[in-house]
């Protein structure tokens, strides 16, 4: 990215213009030599941060929006992406170990490999919403409840939609590890899953949950932005911890900038898929506004207001056999979080 020139003729004072002048007139004397002292100074070099995420994720549209919009410019930042579609664990890893910078992801996803102990920090959350509860629309299941003795299709057994409604199940008094049955299929192919009557249900993410529902087979019976959860995070940004310690400065304006336009696409959906569609060239713009503007870009907690999420996350994983039951949760919610501002 080219940086925008930082020489601003309106700041110059009246005296510092007639002082130019008269340099000028000298130089002009002087065969038209100016002074290098007039020449606009260097635009400032902006810092290099490598920046992580599944490019195939619709929910990262504003990472885009950040970069085509100037945000990152901005703030001071030449920000490079880096399409990670590995493992958590190894995005994690790739970060902690510096081949990346910064990280966007699943909070459920993360929080499991966080224990381990990865050198990274959860910033900042950056939206809420992007997984759905799907079953047929003639299969009979209306409610979270009736999915006890029944099989839901999943992508993979760690799975945060697994993780999620898990923990919803828990919450209505089913045991989803004894009560229900999670079954693994290519996220692609849960659909078929369902239409061959092997599953139930399916609980996945968008896009590919958006597009099974739009096919017309499928109702959604629940989302990780149902009941006391209409207001928590579901993707967050971490930083490489030896990035927050040598430049702080650095993570608060990467973490500026990605917020500015987690609001912008909040409140312009359509021009956040606009400039996204170049990583979707086969969704509609239709459908990729349709799904920015079910999920929660306007939510976004930074200091102990993440650090709280994902305490009550941990809390919530104890109850589904995710986390041990003696795990300290505020404690664990201290060690994986950092007040970038703070």
């Amino acid at each position: 990215m080219t940086a925008p020139s930082l020489f601003d003729p309106s700041s110059l004072s009246r005296r510092s213009l007639l002082r130019a002048g008269a340099v000028a007139a000298s130089a002009a004397a002087l065969g038209g030599v100016i002074p290098s002292v007039l020449a606009a100074p260097a635009p400032a070099a902006l810092k290099p941060i490598r920046l992580a995420w599944n490019t195939g994720a619709v929910c990262g549209a504003p990472i885009v929006v950040a970069q085509k919009n100037g945000f990152f410019a901005k703030h001071g930042l030449d920000v490079e992406y880096v399409n990670f579609a590995g493992s958590t664990e190894q995005l994690l890893e790739a970060i902690a170990t510096g081949k990346a910078d910064a990280g966007h992801g699943m909070a459920l996803r993360w929080l499991k490999p966080l224990e381990q102990g990865f050198d990274v920090k959860i910033a900042t959350g950056v939206h809420g919403g992007c997984m759905r509860l799907l079953t047929p629309k003639a299969g009979g299941v209306t409610d979270i409840k009736q999915l006890r003795g029944k099989v839901v299709g999943i992508s993979d057994l760690a799975s945060p939609a697994k993780h999620f409604f898990s923990i919803l199940l828990a919450k209505d008094g089913i045991d989803p590890n004894t009560e229900v049955e999670w079954r693994v299929y290519p996220g692609d192919l849960l659909g078929v899953a369902v239409d061959k009557g092997e599953a139930q249900a399916i609980a996945h993410w968008d896009p590919v949950a958006y597009q099974f529902l739009k096919s017309g087979n499928l109702v959604e019976i629940a989302s990780n932005l149902s009941g006391e959860y209409a207001n928590r995070v579901c993707c967050v940004v971490g930083v490489r911890n030896t990035l927050l310690r040598d430049d702080k400065p650095a993570v608060q304006a990467l973490v500026r900038a990605l917020l500015e336009a987690q609001d912008y696409s909040a409140h312009n959906p359509a021009e956040a898929a606009k400039a996204y569609q170049e990583y979707a060239p086969k969704a509609s713009l239709e459908d990729l506004t349709a799904q920015l503007s079910s999920h929660t870009h306007h939510h976004h907690p930074q200091g102990n207001d993440i650090r709280r999420e994902v305490a009550q996350y941990a809390e919530a994983l104890k109850s589904v056999k995710v986390f041990k039951p003696t795990t300290d949760t505020a404690k664990f919610a201290e060690r994986v979080t950092t007040d970038v501002f703070g």
